[in-house]
């Protein structure tokens, strides 16, 4: 599930949780949206965790750490 998704759940949560007045006999449409909303939520942040990891040096870049080391990746 990418960023568009979670972004879907967490949308989809807050309508069902705010913006609903159903009634559905032994299902409590608040808790769903707040499932949904955090679900989408961990979702964003899994995500963002994952796609800072993959980020990927271009080559011949010149890239200075916190050391002040200079590093060509070719």
């Amino acid at each position: 599930m990418g960023m568009g998704g979670c972004i879907i759940l967490i949308a989809a949560g807050a309508i069902l949780t705010f913006a609903t007045d159903w009634e559905m006999r032994g299902v409590n449409l608040d808790v769903v949206g707040i499932i949904l909303m955090l679900v989408g939520i961990i979702g964003v942040t899994v995500f963002s965790a994952a796609a800072k990891r993959r980020r990927v040096i271009a080559p011949g870049a010149t890239v200075i750490d916190e050391n002040q080391t200079r590093r060509t990746y070719e």
